[in-house]
């Protein structure tokens, strides 16, 4: 007997200001670190968009993304995290504290990363975003009729 798949979808981005600062949060399930900002992907959200939603709820900022920079797979959760570059647009920051205990924009380097993302797995694919000098496409389609919805390279 075939059972669908249960795999949870989430996305995060590494959000640049024109400061050239990172923006990190504190969430309540993982206070022992900072993160880059994210969440889960709901049913028929394109990635991108849910991205934009979840920092929007978070933080209150609006970002664009740029590109994909990582996919990362949590096997013991289940979780496919999908990682993003994104630009900071516009907001000050204005945090839900139902969702997140703090956020900042910091100052990220791969000397004081250690300081802030004390998890391996988080400190892994933020300084895989960090270095990427390109990113992997990503696009979203509308079928019957094919219509491209958008497109990150």
């Amino acid at each position: 007997m075939h059972s669908p798949p249960k795999h949870i979808i989430a996305v995060s981005a590494n959000i640049i200001n024109d400061e050239g600062h990172t923006l990190l949060v504190k969430t309540h399930v993982r206070p022992d670190t900072w993160e880059t900002p994210g969440g889960q992907v709901e049913e028929g959200e394109p990635l991108d968009q849910a991205l934009c939603r979840e920092v929007l709820e978070e933080t209150g900022l609006v970002i664009t993304p740029v590109g994909l920079t990582g996919v990362y797979y949590n096997a013991t959760k289940q979780v496919l995290s999908v990682v993003f570059r994104a630009k900071y647009v516009r907001g000050d920051i204005s945090i839900q504290p139902e969702e997140i205990k703090e956020a900042a924009f910091v100052e990220l380097t791969e000397e004081n990363i250690d300081n802030y993302i004390t998890r391996p797995n988080m400190k892994s694919r933020t300084l895989d975003c960090m270095k990427a000098k390109s990113f992997v496409p990503y696009e979203t389609w509308e079928m019957r009729p094919f219509n491209l919805l958008g497109r990150l390279w």
